[in-house]
């Protein structure tokens, strides 16, 4: 085990003076295809995706970022669902999808979502903070709890949680940067801004619904 693990960390280049291991490339390599394979609606974004979370789930622990390496896990499992979903249902499952309309957060939907999130920050971080040797428990727990926040607001298709990836973005950027992990750093800009343009096509097609004659209003439709 030793062994394997000193293969994926093995430095391959360097950015900005400081190495960077295989298993962060292979990181990076695997997040930018399945985020050009979502954009596609390519199934095989799924498996790739898998291989990123198993990819990011070393890295993440051994940078000591236990939170985020459960998150991977989390992922992994929702990636096995999609696959498995979209296998069985073909093309059909992106017509279903494209049948449930973008929706702004209700207000008590949205009270609840941040009152769980910060309430599972504060859990996570002292977990963390008392049951590892993590350095960084809360920037770590945030991520954490805020993805789970933001992975449900895009299967309700809620405009808002482009927002909270947004958040998650910049707060993760810095996070990297502290770790060492300054490829893993670059690819979240790149997230940043797909999370920017994903906003803008979601806000479009609200508004769009919105004008539309005969049209409910969109803050309603569920």
């Amino acid at each position: 085990m030793n062994t394997l693990v000193d293969f994926l960390n093995q430095a391959l280049f360097q950015v900005w003076g400081n190495p960077v291991s295989l298993i962060e490339a292979v990181g990076f390599i695997t997040g930018a295809l399945c985020v050009w394979g979502v954009a596609r609606q390519a199934i095989w974004n799924w498996p790739v995706g898998i291989a990123n979370n198993i990819a990011f789930g070393f890295l993440f622990i051994s940078a000591g970022l236990y939170a985020e390496t459960i998150l991977q896990a989390v992922f992994a499992v929702i990636a096995v669902y999609g696959w498995v979903a979209w296998s069985s249902g073909g093309r059909s499952a992106g017509s279903a999808d494209a049948q449930l309309p973008v929706r702004r957060t209700h207000p008590r939907e949205a009270w609840l979502l941040v009152a769980l999130t910060a309430a599972s920050t504060v859990v996570i971080a002292l977990a963390l903070e008392h049951g590892t040797d993590s350095t960084v428990p809360w920037p770590d727990a945030f991520v954490l709890a805020a993805s789970l926040a933001a992975t449900y607001g895009q299967a309700r298709k809620i405009l808002e949680s482009w927002w909270v990836w947004i958040l998650i973005d910049v707060v993760s950027v810095p996070l990297y940067v502290s770790r060492g992990l300054y490829l893993t750093a670059i690819l979240y800009l790149g997230f940043l801004a797909l999370c920017v343009l994903g906003l803008r096509n979601w806000q479009r097609d609200l508004s769009s619904r919105a004008v539309a004659p005969g049209a409910e209003p969109a803050e309603v439709l569920r």
